[in-house]
């Protein structure tokens, strides 16, 4: 029998001064067997980045059709399609073939491996940004993760705060590549 996945909860505050966007979501997330508090972390803050009302989590890691978030129009043309980790240069391409945007979020020790290796395939891709999250970060960012979870996330100038009640995360996102 396949380990299911497990659920969690977030109510998630944003205050992005930079785009004057507030709202606040009550998020459902499914973390996949094989996907660590960190890396849903890290989907949960992609959201807060790009939050909007058309703004989902997909299947994700159950279905490699789909990245970890996208954002789609009324006619379901995908807007932007968002994807976590270091994914294959296959993956990225496809993504880009199939979106207006796509924004990739690396955020580990090896991120700066997987871009040497990766990016003169993907420079002709138009429409990629990609993200690099530094892991000290992402790792406090990971403490945070419970199973029901209250956090705040403001974004201004740039910089992006989350915060628990208890613990404030500052995270600094460098452009490794962004859109032409």
């Amino acid at each position: 029998m396949a380990i299911k996945a497990t659920i969690y909860k977030a109510e998630l505050s944003i205050a992005d001064m930079d785009r004057n966007y507030y709202g606040t979501h009550a998020l459902t997330l499914a973390r996949h067997p094989s996907e660590t508090d960190e890396r849903m972390m890290v989907r949960l803050l992609a959201f807060a980045i790009h939050a909007n009302d058309s703004l989902a989590f997909t299947k994700g890691m159950f279905d490699v059709e789909e990245p970890d978030l996208w954002d789609k129009d009324l006619t379901d043309a995908i807007q932007l399609w968002i994807e976590v980790g270091q994914p294959e240069e296959r993956r990225i391409l496809k993504g880009c073939g199939r979106s207006e945007h796509v924004i990739v979020y690396c955020y580990s020790t090896a991120s700066p491996i997987w871009w040497k290796n990766i990016a003169n395939k993907v420079e002709r891709a138009k429409n990629l940004s990609v993200v690099n999250l530094p892991a000290e970060a992402t790792a406090a960012l990971e403490k945070m993760a419970q199973r029901t979870m209250q956090l705040q996330c403001t974004i201004q100038d740039g910089q992006i705060w989350l915060t628990d009640g208890v613990e404030t995360v500052q995270v600094e996102r460098e452009v490794w590549k962004s859109e032409r």
